[in-house]
């Protein structure tokens, strides 16, 4: 979103005042020039910065490549930092990025990458083949640098940099990702000097050095996080004088911005929010297919990699009855219908519509509608009985009463929660609602029963199929991993490994959909409904922006960084538009020139500046 202080019209005396303020304090006034309508106000008003602010909800988990997971963060790294390919704004194939070229052997176990000659660091440093071959050893070498990213790595034998402008992957086996890793490559002369990667997030020194559109300048949390376009990325530099992601707890609180024109966009909007919007002056709300997935995900009994256990999820759920007769009295068609009020497609597999080939949706026979009736038949012939309060009763005869982890700033998470409590209770089952601010804390702890969850999905659908592979699980009960929901499915694991390294894109795609298929009858994770993505912005002060796919996509947590770097002010967000009344005063003070700009400007700058500091 562009947030944009204008200078307001000045009072003579009070640029008098300022001047007399000046000269009382020892300035020597060499030059002054003060007239509307001046070359000197026209320089001041092209000079008036513009920034473009985005109203954010998510907390950062970390701003380390290495450990960062939640769309905010990999969105932000996305424009801190270069991968070796991106993904085209138009139909999301793999185009060029920190590498202009790749090649493969004839059996598919080495790849070379040509690595572009006019990408340089944010700190003037030339970025090379020898950071990218850091970036993935590190991986390779360090379980703590793997968190986020290692399923990518994982198949790795050996990575060398033969000369600055090559990179040479080796592989253990074949691997379809290659052309898709999404993995951010970071300067070695930076990222060698950290120790211990599981405790840095790389949120103490500013600027952050990064080759990407995009350069941090200042984070605080839960309050903003600054950028500052990268003058000398090598596609050309975004067009906004400085991004800023502002944190907002609730959603009516961000879209009260936006209508005031503090903040320019909003993502995650309520279709109440969207249609109240649609009819504001200056405001366009987008609504298109999203790449997201909205689920109930069940805890299947947390444990580590090492064979221990952990967490107090409910035993009851470890028995398929139960989470089929849970599944079966879900009514995903009510939920889009009345939560998303039809901005939302009912949901099956893991992979949304919008990525044809990788869709999927279960046969006839397959397929758990909506059935409470046959519900309740489950449960009776599993031994699960109503005692005489109506109660549904477990094995060891005590009532289920389950829990489930809610966002509180979701308000869809809380809407849903309440038709499960009328649709489970039904059943005899009671569910207690835990809406948290961060649910991050019980979820690694594995202290839930049920939880919401929600993964955006690339073109590509390694990662999100990946964190569902019991090589991602904890090494320890003190460790995190990189599971989503602690699953660990023999039969789901060899279906990966199979896709992983399929070359042919039907054949993978059918292996993608058996996936998915597997999931979906374990009845661990029920996939509810894919969102659109409903946002909306200021088109006083956005004046063009790039969607993906550019017909009919989205705008905020793109597979790449095409809607902020392509993001063009508008005449009045530039300044340009402003009265000719404002008065343009300049001084050129001392023996060093230094010059002033105009008293009413710097006290806007300095009132935008003391509102960043509340982000």
């Amino acid at each position: 979103m562009v947030m944009v202080t204008k200078a307001p019209p000045r009072p003579a005396p009070v640029a008098h005042r300022a001047l007399r303020l000046l000269l009382a304090s020892g300035v020597t006034a060499v030059s002054l020039v003060a007239a509307p309508g001046t070359a000197a106000a026209e320089d001041d008003k092209s000079a008036a910065p513009k920034t473009l602010t985005v109203a954010v909800s998510q907390s950062i988990d970390s701003l380390s490549p290495f450990l960062a997971q939640k769309l905010t963060s990999t969105s932000i790294h996305r424009l801190a930092y270069e991968y070796l390919t991106n993904y085209d704004a138009k139909d999301a194939r793999p185009i060029p990025g920190l590498a202009t070229a790749w090649t493969p052997s004839p059996d598919k176990l080495t790849w070379t990458y040509t690595i572009r000659e006019d990408s340089t660091w944010s700190d003037g440093k030339q970025a090379t083949a020898e950071d990218a071959a850091w970036t993935f050893n590190k991986m390779m070498t360090d379980p703590n640098a793997a968190t986020a990213n290692g399923s990518f790595t994982a198949n790795f034998a050996k990575v060398t940099a033969p000369d600055p402008r090559t990179l040479v992957i080796r592989l253990k086996k074949p691997q379809a990702t290659m052309a898709a890793l999404d993995v951010p490559i970071v300067p070695k002369h930076v990222w060698e000097k950290v120790g211990d990667f599981s405790k840095f997030n790389n949120d103490k020194q500013f600027p952050i050095v990064g080759n990407g559109p995009f350069v941090i300048t200042d984070y605080k949390v839960d309050q903003y996080i600054k950028l500052k376009p990268n003058k000398t990325f090598w596609r050309g530099a975004p067009k906004f004088d400085e991004l800023v992601f502002k944190y907002y707890k609730d959603g009516d609180a961000a879209v009260a911005a936006l209508q005031k024109g503090e903040v320019s966009f909003v993502p995650n909007l309520t279709p109440a929010q969207a249609d109240a919007l649609k009819t504001q002056k200056n405001i366009k709300v987008n609504d298109a297919p999203g790449r997201r997935f909205y689920a109930l995900a069940t805890n299947p009994g947390a444990k580590a990699q090492d064979g221990k256990t952990f967490g107090n999820g409910h035993k009851a759920l470890l028995d398929p009855a139960v989470r089929k007769a849970l599944f079966l009295a879900v009514d995903r068609t009510a939920l889009v219908d009345k939560v998303f009020q039809g901005h939302a497609v009912e949901g099956e597999g893991y992979i949304p519509p919008r990525f044809g080939s990788y869709f999927w949706k279960p046969a006839d026979g397959q397929k758990r509608a909506y059935d409470p009736a046959g519900a309740q038949k489950v449960l009776d012939a599993a031994g699960y009985r109503k005692n005489a309060e109506g109660k549904r009763v477990g094995k060891d005869g005590k009532p289920l009463d389950f829990r489930i982890l809610c966002h509180a700033t979701d308000p869809n998470d809380k809407a849903v929660g309440k038709y499960l409590t009328e649709w489970w209770g039904k059943l005899g089952i009671g569910l207690k609602v835990e809406c948290l601010d961060s649910v991050s804390d019980p979820w690694v702890k594995g202290d839930y029963d049920l939880a919401f969850d929600g993964w955006s999905v690339n073109p590509d659908p390694d990662y999100v199929l990946s964190i569902h592979t019991c090589g991602t699980l904890p090494a320890t009960p003190k460790d995190t991993g990189a599971t989503d929901n602690f699953i660990c499915d023999k039969e789901f694991d060899g279906l990966y490994a199979q896709q992983a390294v399929e070359y042919d894109a039907a054949k993978r795609a059918d292996l993608v959909k058996r996936m998915q298929s597997r999931l979906y009858d374990t009845g661990y994770m029920n996939v509810m409904a894919y969102p659109n993505a409903l946002e909306a912005y200021r088109t006083d002060q956005i004046a063009s922006i790039t969607t993906m796919p550019e017909a009919a996509g989205n705008l905020w947590g793109q597979d790449g960084y095409w809607s902020w770097w392509s993001a063009a002010p508008t005449a009045s967000a530039a300044g340009e538009k402003e009265s000719s009344s404002s008065a343009g005063l300049w001084l050129v003070v001392g023996p060093a020139a230094v010059v002033l700009l105009g008293v009413g400007l710097w006290a806007a700058r300095r009132r935008r500046s003391t509102a960043d500091d509340r982000e």
